[in-house]
């Protein structure tokens, strides 16, 4: 546990050093911006070990998680060449657009706020994406998911066994489920993706 505990502080470091290098030109290098969604994803697994104890951060990241679901799984439905990966889309999108107004109940039940738009680190993972080549979208996007998944499922799945609220620790039961299937999709996909063929080839 403290090896894992020391590895996340660190990669959450990294992450926040790369987030102050980021310009506001959408249009980088791929290199750069696959960086850049690398060290949010380090950061991602420090806020969902918060989120998975702490209400607030648990409202906060679930909200701000669904709006970027929802808009990156739009924009594959939009851009994407591939049916397979459409179809994931398009089922992260209704799952996610079920579990906000959901979440939008509870907080409302609960007398809190949640946020009304993305955070600096999940409109830099749609800056990335609407950058991304034709070519090159269905991997970034499948990337970005796999490690938003990974995110989501160690916060909802924590809440759902030490949150403190009773309400939202069963809607984070609920959820949970769902998430661990979009995981599974999207990083089988992830997998056969030709973008990542065409790498191995080139080793």
């Amino acid at each position: 546990m403290k090896t894992l505990t020391t590895s996340i502080a660190v990669l959450a470091a990294v992450a926040v050093m790369g987030g102050c290098n980021r310009t506001e030109n959408p249009g980088q290098t791929e290199a750069v911006n696959k960086a850049q969604d690398t060290a949010g994803a380090a950061t991602g697994l420090a806020s969902g070990a918060v989120g998975a104890v702490d209400t607030d951060s648990f409202l906060n990241g679930a909200a701000i998680g669904d709006m970027y679901e929802i808009e990156a799984s739009r924009m594959a439905l939009e851009r994407s060449q591939s049916a397979e990966v459409k179809k994931a889309a398009q089922r992260i999108l209704t799952d996610h657009t079920a579990s906000s107004a959901k979440l939008k109940a509870l907080a409302a039940q609960m007398g809190r706020t949640l946020p009304t738009e993305m955070d600096e680190r999940r409109k830099g993972f749609i800056d990335n994406l609407r950058a991304a080549s034709a070519a090159d979208f269905d991997d970034v996007y499948l990337d970005q998911q796999t490690a938003a998944h990974h995110e989501a499922l160690l916060m909802f799945n924590g809440y759902a066994r030490a949150g403190q609220d009773p309400a939202l620790k069963a809607f984070a039961a609920e959820v949970a489920p769902k998430l661990e299937g979009h995981a599974e999709l999207v990083t089988a996909l992830d997998r056969e993706s030709p973008a990542d063929d065409t790498a191995a080839d080139k080793k």
